[in-house]
């Protein structure tokens, strides 16, 4: 169903419609909110965001929360240095897979017949893939992709959350059937869980010179 507003909301597991997308209350900088700004950090600032990246804005805050995730390693770092009787590439492991895990996200496990296998895929790389897919609609810049509920338990259904920008002047009604089709199929190839809802929220409209 879609809303006035541009809203795709695909259904609730009680067989009712409903929209359980999370509103962003908080301070906004140039328009984005600072859970915004984080994801775009966790994703590596990948694929570009024209309108984050030319925020003079948005890049202070950027680069504020870049010096405090930082700062954050070097004190890890400096701890464990302090204890010189540990073991030096053991610590050098567990700083990489902090750091690591900063930017992935959460590990969500994927169901494999041999018991004694542990497969898993990382929240971070499904939700680039969604954001990579919904990029890839004409007129669509994705601007978070966010995974509500329980991933590291496998078979809870989570519901996802799509939140974009459409060039200016395009059809909100087509466009955002467009852009719901192509993060359920992304999400149908990349995701080891079932999906409660999948919501699309157009909150933005941006210029042809704007799109990466």
């Amino acid at each position: 169903m879609n809303g006035d507003d541009g809203t795709r909301d695909d259904g609730a597991r009680d067989g009712g419609a409903r929209d359980d997308g999370a509103r962003d209350d908080g301070a906004r900088y140039d328009g984005f909110t600072l859970d915004e700004l984080n994801d775009y950090l966790d994703d590596d600032r990948t694929p570009a965001n024209p309108a984050i990246d030319a925020s003079p804005e948005a890049g202070r805050v950027l680069d504020r929360l870049a010096a405090l995730r930082d700062a954050s390693w070097q004190l890890l770092e400096a701890d464990a240095t302090a204890h010189e009787t540990a073991d030096r590439a053991w610590i050098d492991r567990v700083l990489a897979s902090v750091r690591g895990t900063a930017r992935a996200g959460r590990d969500v496990p994927v169901p494999d017949p041999d018991p004694a296998a542990r497969l898993i895929v990382t929240e971070g790389a499904i939700r680039a893939a969604v954001r990579h897919a919904g990029d890839a609609v004409e007129g669509v810049v994705v601007r978070r992709v966010r995974l509500r509920g329980d991933v590291t338990i496998p078979g809870v259904p989570i519901d996802v959350d799509v939140t974009a920008s459409i060039e200016v002047g395009r059809p909100i009604a087509p466009i955002t059937e467009a852009l719901h089709a192509a993060a359920a199929e992304a999400i149908g190839q990349h995701a080891p869980f079932p999906v409660g809802t999948l919501t699309v929220h157009v909150v933005d409209v941006h210029g042809p010179e704007d799109r990466a």
